[in-house]
């Protein structure tokens, strides 16, 4: 580890160290939001204060393995701590590297999913049906909430398109890959010869922006219609306009929301969404300037990219943008059990930003 790499690390023990006085002191205590933000930020460097407690352990007992050394009765037994104690010590250097990976704010929260049918006809519907439900499940597992807020069924089942908020803490930073070109390899339901097609569905993961509007968006570029709603409601849907359809003028991006009764209510949802992808759309653009690959196109929601092949007749998904990632697990997979893909790709992102957090140092 590189001297102002090992710095940064000091700096930040140091930070916690101060932390822990200030969550003492009275005046923090009786201030509750002040309380808890310092809270969340010293539960966020507990990790590091414990993994350098580790390694100063380890240098410990390497120095006493090889004070060892010299007493020919325990020379065997010093080798085999030193060969331990390096070991250790390696695995803390990378775990301490870790730490200093820039945590994206944006991890701990909800997101936006969107799928949408691809080229492959009533086929391509039904997997982008297929690959709603592999996140709904997935979701499910993790003990998230799912609320579909706009959709349109495809004519032999599955959809043409499907948007869906996801809530639930860690969400975006176990779905943000997920963004781009997914396809599919089967016989389709729809083909009575029997014969394989290749279709093709969009996925793209937007994370919720908290608190106030990110952006700042002029109502006079905004064009705003209102329809009868097609979701639940009993007789209300074919009463009102309810629903809400908001196009964006200069960027062309169409929102829709009609799961709410009022339509002040799917009018906020809608903006709310519409905020969210215009945000991103620029955290997307200023990442771009930075790095011109970006092999996992993190959160860009690039549907342009094709990610991911599932070959239903090998029972095989690989995802290209990682060498060697090819899984012969398509059935659970395909049922929401997406832990060891999902783990894989977190993994190759880290390993990623520590190439270039150690070429910057």
């Amino acid at each position: 580890m590189t001297p102002s790499l090992r710095r940064k690390l000091e700096a930040l023990a140091e930070r916690r160290e101060e932390l822990e006085r200030l969550l003492s002191d009275p005046g923090v205590i009786g201030d509750a939001e002040r309380f808890r933000r310092l809270s969340r930020e010293f539960a966020q460097l507990e990790p590091v204060a414990n993994a350098l407690a580790a390694e100063a352990q380890a240098r410990r007992d390497l120095a006493g393995a090889e004070a060892m050394r010299t007493d020919p009765e325990l020379r065997e037994l010093a080798e085999e701590e030193i060969a331990a104690a390096h070991l250790r010590l390696e695995q803390l250097d990378a775990e301490l590297l870790s730490h200093l990976i820039p945590k994206d704010p944006r991890d701990e929260g909800d997101l936006y999913l969107e799928v949408r049918a691809g080229t492959g006809g009533d086929e391509a519907a039904i997997f982008a049906g297929d690959l709603f439900r592999m996140y709904a499940r997935y979701a499910e597992r993790q003990g998230w909430k799912v609320e579909i807020e706009s959709s349109s069924p495809g004519e032999h089942g599955g959809f043409k398109e499907v948007i869906a908020r996801v809530e639930g803490r860690g969400a975006y930073s176990r779905l943000k890959f997920e963004s781009g070109t997914h396809r599919v390899q089967r016989v389709p339901a729809t083909e009575s010869q029997g014969r394989i097609h290749t279709s093709a569905a969009t996925v793209a993961i937007i994370p919720v922006e908290e608190g106030d509007q990110p952006i700042e968006i002029n109502p006079a570029d905004l064009k705003v219609d209102t329809f009868r709603s097609s979701g639940a409601g009993g007789q209300h849907v074919n009463k009102t306009e309810s629903a809400i359809r908001i196009t964006h003028v200069p960027s062309g991006i169409v929102v829709e929301s009609q799961t709410e009764r009022s339509q002040h209510a799917n009018r906020d949802k809608a903006m709310k969404r519409l905020s969210a992808i215009l945000a991103e759309a620029q955290a997307a653009k200023a990442a771009a300037a930075q790095a011109e690959t970006r092999k996992l196109q993190v959160g860009s929601g690039d549907r342009s990219q094709r990610i991911r092949t599932y070959n239903f007749p090998q029972g095989r998904i690989t995802d290209h943008r990682v060498e060697g990632l090819t899984l012969y697990d398509l059935p659970h997979v395909i049922e929401g059990d997406l832990d060891a893909l999902i783990g894989r790709l977190q993994h190759e992102h880290q390993a990623d930003e520590l190439a270039r957090l150690t070429a910057s140092a």
